[in-house]
């Protein structure tokens, strides 16, 4: 029944947008005995057919047969995918991937929640965030961490803080030896206390320009910020509070960023900073923002990162990379836009072998937000 009536919602709203549609038409050719051209139908009228279009599809798809049985067809929506699109948003990326979708939402309420966090991630990376799985309980690892670390750059993380069934390493050790970049808790401790090449800004420099303009420093994000190293140091040694958002690809980054003692979160790049407008001190993106991410995300990434800061907080770009030709005609204009004081803006050849293949080279850059915008 709840169906039926969606689908016949949706049905009107076909009608309607195809009568508007028409009478644009109409509206262009009736007034000359001497038609013009045809015009261009405008983007936004494409916009709203195409996604009443996949909404039909979409309902269609997975429509219970009008014949079934009193046993529920796999195919059927999960009630509690119903329930939520009722009482919560769900992302319109979501849609894009029906399958992936309804298997994430095909859970028993008020039980376990299934362990599934390659298919979480999946999801995630895909835009559908926030994830609408709600009424059922998260899974912990059945043997907890008696203690756990007291200080942000522990000897070792413990190995029971975390479920490793999904992963191929079963411990910290393992990831240490295999991932060293990203588990070695020291790894890049040292890189960002020394100063080696133009493209390093050492921590102390950076907090000494900081307080020279006057801009305390006391919150901020790290964008793909791994393990939270960039976070440790800044809280051990300034005690300031970064929020670092890492996702679980391939490995558990958010459970070593938690058991450190910091605050990872648990979001895609293209995803809205769960924080409020203008409170921000400092927004670091560390090499995860780099070529790979495509242009509409890493533009909506900089204007939100204009959200977040303060008047006077500083966006940190740290080694990103790119085609030099890129940076020089796409990447530097894109983040020129923003219309922020550099403070440091260095640029370095890319020598490993991808690097000297593709003529890429490293960005890394200080940029100061206005005091003021209005």
């Amino acid at each position: 029944m709840g169906f039926t009536m969606g689908l016949n919602f949706v049905l009107l709203l076909v009608m309607v947008a195809t009568n508007i549609l028409s009478l644009y038409h109409l509206s262009s050719t009736v007034q000359s005995p001497n038609p013009p051209p045809p015009v261009p139908v405008p983007h936004h009228l494409l916009r709203q057919l195409n996604t009443i279009r996949a909404t039909i599809n979409h309902l269609t798809r997975h429509n219970p047969s009008s014949s079934s049985t009193t046993a529920e067809p796999s195919s059927a929506v999960p009630r509690d995918l119903i329930l939520h699109s009722q009482i919560g948003p769900i992302a319109s990326s979501c849609h894009n991937h029906p399958d992936l979708l309804h298997r994430y939402m095909n859970y028993t309420p008020f039980s376990t929640c299934p362990y599934d966090p390659d298919l979480q991630e999946t999801l995630i990376l895909n835009g559908c965030h926030p994830l609408p799985r709600r009424r059922c309980f998260s899974r912990t690892p059945s043997k907890p961490p008696s203690s756990l670390p007291l200080t942000h750059f522990p000897t070792s993380l413990p190995d029971s803080g975390v479920i490793w069934n999904k992963y191929s390493c079963k411990s910290f050790a393992c990831l240490s030896q295999n991932n060293p970049t990203g588990f070695d808790l020291n790894a890049q401790r040292s890189s960002l206390q020394k100063y080696t090449s133009e493209l390093d800004l050492p921590l102390t420099q950076f907090m000494q320009l900081a307080k020279s303009a006057n801009s305390p420093i006391r919150l901020g994000i790290d964008i793909g910020g791994g393990t939270g190293t960039f976070a440790a140091l800044m809280k051990k040694s300034y005690n300031v509070t970064m929020l670092t958002t890492t996702m679980n690809v391939n490995a558990p980054y958010n459970e070593a960023v938690a058991l450190r003692g910091l605050v990872p979160l648990h979001v895609p790049l293209q995803q809205r900073f769960p924080v409020f407008d203008g409170t921000m001190d400092l927004v670091r993106c560390g090499r995860a923002v780099n070529r790979w991410i495509p242009l509409s995300v890493m533009e909506f990434m900089f204007y939100d990162v204009d959200r977040v800061l303060r008047g006077g907080g500083y966006l940190w770009v740290d080694r990103f990379f790119s085609k030099a030709v890129d940076l020089e005609k796409i990447y530097g204009p894109l983040i020129g836009k923003l219309g922020y004081k550099k403070v440091k803006w260095a640029v370095a050849n890319k020598t490993d072998p991808s690097g000297l293949k593709h003529g890429e080279v490293y960005l890394s850059a200080l940029l100061q937000k206005p005091v003021s915008k209005s």
